[in-house]
């Protein structure tokens, strides 16, 4: 079972219009801004196959991002690498969150992947639990949140391809591990993760 439109249409039942999904990609890695999306669907217009951006095939996720962006109103925002070390990675990715639901006119409610909504966010909001396997707004946001993402590392790994960020997307993998040691710290790593913290301490 993948996720359905069952709390959107709940809260539309209630009188509600524009509700959105919202959710985040890129907590993670240790390289790389994290992304977050926000999605209104419309009842009557809603892509096939909607699911967990994780549960998707990259070329699926390709095809959904297209249609998604064709057929909904989005917005897709990000915390910069300077905001994660700063704010810390959960009070960026919630930044990204609400950047995201401000870009879009009209929403009366914002349904949020995860047990904590933003303090900042300026609009009635539910917390949903793995609301992206859920709720079929908040999985359309992870998949816009996702491929975005994936995009933006594999253009920076044509700056960088000793880190390879094309395959392992800035993740802490034993290949990014050892490229860290061996090349250095970037300045797209984030300063205030562990293994990217230790190498600049010695």
């Amino acid at each position: 079972m993948g996720p359905d439109f069952s709390f959107e249409a709940a809260l539309i039942a209630d009188g509600v219009s524009g509700v959105a999904g919202v959710d985040e990609a890129g907590r993670g890695p240790l390289s790389g801004p994290v992304v977050a999306a926000a999605v209104v669907l419309n009842p009557s217009d809603i892509p096939d196959g909607l699911n967990d951006s994780k549960k998707l095939t990259a070329k699926k996720r390709e095809a959904l991002f297209d249609e998604i962006c064709a057929r909904t109103k989005f917005c897709i925002a990000e915390a910069s690498v300077e905001e994660i070390d700063a704010l810390n990675i959960y009070h960026a990715s919630h930044l990204a969150m609400c950047r995201a639901v401000a870009g879009i006119e009209g929403v009366g409610h914002v349904l949020v992947d995860g047990n904590r909504v933003p303090a900042d966010l300026a609009h009635p909001s539910t917390p949903l639990v793995k609301g992206d396997a859920r709720s079929q707004s908040i999985a359309a946001a992870s998949i816009l949140a996702k491929v975005t993402r994936d995009r933006i590392m594999s253009a920076l790994a044509q700056q960088y391809p000793a880190y390879n960020w094309g395959k392992n997307m800035g993740y802490p993998t034993k290949e990014h591990i050892s490229a860290l040691e061996q090349h250095g710290v970037t300045p797209h790593h984030r300063r205030s993760y562990k293994p990217v913290h230790n190498i600049l301490c010695r």
